[in-house]
């Protein structure tokens, strides 16, 4: 490996561009903030559009250009919020941290300088009509937040207020699951006894929707003080989440941490001459002033939209919320009644999340991260993370390894974590911020969003599977090298399909053809293989069961359409939860009512019935992208996997056999020698359409298959952009 002080071509400006055969940035600059500014312009290059959707779903102004489709979105980030709260953050980074925010003010130019030409690159821009606009410096701060806002998946709390209502507290704990809006991973350490050259080896995949264009971007930045190759988020200066360094390499998954929570507010107005002040009732029975003023959301191809942003001490009120019984409502003639002259406004829910709390992201640790040299370094530099909270797997070249959480988790009442609370409650308050844990590595560290190291921190985690399949495969050699990873990251086994299975030997009186399908799914190998047609048959009978499932009365209460923001459906729908739920739903014994073993029975009978011809399981369980300006393409590839599977690329049975939740990337950080290492994308380094590398990972990525790490500067072409 040359370094980048060591050789290699010089700049022959301020900065230097450079791609590999696929497309890849390698950018050289003379120092830090001429890098950060390469970045920034390199990015815009090659994804303005998708900066520019990025930058306008954070100010709340994606259907101005998006249309009516986007304006419940861009109520959510205006009600919480999300642009106001990066400007906090910018401010106090500028104060506190002046050569951090510098360093962001450098890739901000770089975005700038691009963009103009990054536009005139994508049609979508004539298209739509959007004329690219000037990025502030806190910019990539509220692309950061915007991203992340619904990884700690505060609406499950109110999915499970719903679910205690119609089933009672116990029974709503049947629904615990990865849920749909939080971002899973898979990411594994081998320590040096276990891999061929006696270093380590870091390898994974982030799970998140796949979008088009892609979510992560493979990039290299290199320096006279640093040369890191690794995937940075688009619009975001540096690598924040998976990077090596040369002598140090790191990588994360989602903590599955609770760090947000809802606050039930009681508010009233009350006449005045300038318009109406809003109060809420807060600890102790006292009204408190409400912060409130009105912004306006312009759509394409409708009318304006006008928008209350209310913020109460606990923060930013994001949703009404129908008064219900046991809600915790102060009783007629308490608090909360309105007086002679006044209007009651009944209740909302208020969003306290750390960010606006703490008017810190954790922006220090990333150019930190690019310094680092061992895991002490990477240690140091996310004792300062906030947003979101991780898992964190390292290791150094001289034999280092860290397992740790980070990222900030305010202590409260247990409660807080399970439902929204009574603002008036003092109980109910922050107080303070829970430690971080950290586990020496023994043997091999394996995270997958399951309980282990962050289940203090949580709640609801995702089954076992993912993590027992990977130790399982991983204790099969101790001669591991980058190349075999492949074999982890497309392994398509699936554990959680066996409480399904299991209740079929016990079925007596099928139909012949019930029968034969019964013996075809037990001799199963239970493989989500991309070619095997009994895949297709269970995920067809699994689909068949949740449905069922979805209509007993047991669960009417339920069934109705959710109300309340559109942005919280996919937490609030019957047929979705219990498909991600049909495990611990299978296997518990609560809701004695609900007649399993006949649902299973009527659904193996019905998938019978259907008959047709055996598919492949790739055939139907496609990739179907996210993208803000949808397009049908029956050009999507299709997969193996499923949502349980190591290669967990998801449907959601009940409603859909098509993928869109999968690994938005896939690498393997080898600490031998760096370019050994390995990576992928689902789609490709540029995100323009129809350009050579828009699409060109994509059939490697459907298969598993990974792209080697280039790292000399020899086997690079200039790119004079």
């Amino acid at each position: 490996m040359r370094s980048a002080s060591s050789g290699g071509p010089e700049s022959s400006g301020e900065h230097a561009v450079y791609r590999d055969s696929w497309g890849i940035p390698h950018l050289r600059a003379s120092d830090g903030l001429r890098l950060a500014y390469a970045q920034g312009r390199v990015t815009a290059l090659d994804r303005a559009w998708q900066l520019e959707v990025e930058r306008h779903r954070a100010q709340g102004s994606s259907a101005v250009f998006l249309g009516p489709d986007s304006v419940a979105w861009d109520r959510f980030a205006r009600r919480c919020r999300l642009a106001d709260t990066a400007r906090r953050c910018y401010e106090t980074l500028a104060a506190e941290d002046p050569d951090t925010a510098v360093w962001v003010r450098s890739y901000v130019a770089g975005v700038n300088d691009g963009l103009a030409p990054g536009a005139a690159r994508d049609p979508r821009f004539a298209r739509t009509g959007l004329a690219p606009t000037a990025w502030e410096p806190w910019v990539p701060l509220a692309v950061w937040t915007a991203t992340h806002i619904l990884f700690a998946g505060f609406a499950s709390k109110l999915w499970r207020e719903r679910a205690a209502r119609a089933l009672g507290d116990d029974a709503a704990a049947l629904f615990a699951a990865d849920g749909p809006g939080t971002a899973g991973s898979n990411g594994w350490l081998l320590p040096g006894d276990r891999t061929a050259t006696g270093s380590a080896i870091i390898a994974g995949d982030p799970h998140r929707s796949v979008q088009d264009p892609g979510v992560y971007q493979q990039i290299r930045l290199a320096c006279p003080e640093y040369d890191v190759i690794g995937l940075a988020v688009p619009g975001v200066p540096g690598i924040a989440h998976f990077g090596h360094t040369g002598t140090a390499a790191w990588a994360i998954t989602n903590a599955m941490a609770d760090y947000q929570d809802l606050y039930v507010e009681q508010l009233r107005r009350v006449a005045a001459g300038s318009g109406p002040v809003v109060e809420a009732l807060g600890p102790g029975g006292v009204w408190e002033a409400v912060s409130r003023h009105t912004e306006t959301i312009g759509v394409a191809g409708g009318e304006d939209v006008e928008v209350e942003v209310l913020e109460t001490a606990r923060g930013p009120v994001i949703a009404d919320r129908p008064t219900a019984p046991g809600s915790g409502t102060p009783a007629p003639g308490g608090p909360g009644t309105a007086a002679p002259g006044e209007v009651a406004t009944g209740q909302a829910l208020a969003l306290r999340y750390p960010p606006r709390v703490r008017r810190d992201l954790g922006f220090a640790a990333l150019p930190a991260l690019l310094r680092a040299r061992t895991v002490a370094d990477i240690d140091r530099a996310l004792d300062g993370w906030a947003e979101p909270v991780n898992v964190v797997h390292a290791a150094d070249s001289a034999g280092g390894l860290l397992h740790r959480v980070a990222g900030a988790v305010p202590l409260r009442h247990r409660t807080n974590r399970l439902r929204p609370v009574p603002a008036w409650d003092p109980a109910h308050a922050w107080q303070g911020w829970a430690p971080t844990p950290a586990e020496p590595v023994q043997g091999f560290a394996v995270m997958a969003n399951g309980r282990g190291i962050a289940s203090p921190l949580g709640v609801e985690f995702a089954a076992p599977h993912r993590a027992h399949r990977i130790r399982e495969l991983l204790s099969g050699s101790a001669d591991w090298s980058p190349g075999a990873m492949a074999e982890v990251h497309g392994d398509t086994y699936l554990a959680s399909a066996a409480p399904l299975l299991d209740l079929l030997p016990g079925f007596a009186g099928l139909s012949p053809a019930a029968g034969a399908l019964r013996t075809r799914l037990l001799a199963w190998d239970r493989h989500m293989a991309a070619d095997s047609t009994d895949a297709t048959l269970f995920a067809a009978f699994r689909a068949a069961t949740v449905r069922r499932l979805a209509g007993d009365p047991v669960f009417a209460e339920l069934a109705a359409a959710p109300t309340g923001p559109e942005v919280f459906r996919p937490w609030l729908e019957l047929v979705p939860r219990i498909g991600r739920a049909l495990e611990g739903l299978l296997s518990c014994g609560l809701l004695p009512g609900l007649d399993r073993t006949a649902h299973v029975r009527a659904a193996l009978e019905e998938t019978a019935a259907a008959g047709g011809p055996d598919r492949p399981w790739s055939e139907v369980h496609r990739l179907a992208p996210v993208s803000a300006l949808p397009e049908p393409d029956d050009g999507w590839p299709g997969l193996g996997g499923d949502h349980d599977c190591v290669n967990a690329s998801a449907s959601v049975p009940g409603v859909t056999d098509r993928s869109t939740r999968a690994p938005a990337a896939r690498y393997v950080w080898d600490l031998a020698r760096r370019e050994d290492s390995l990576w992928a994308v689902p789609l490709g380094a540029d995100g323009v359409p129809g350009s050579p590398h828009h699409r060109d990972q994509l059939p490697l990525w459907a298969r598993c298959a990974l792209v080697p790490v280039v790292t000399d500067w020899s086997l690079l072409s200039e790119d004079g952009a």
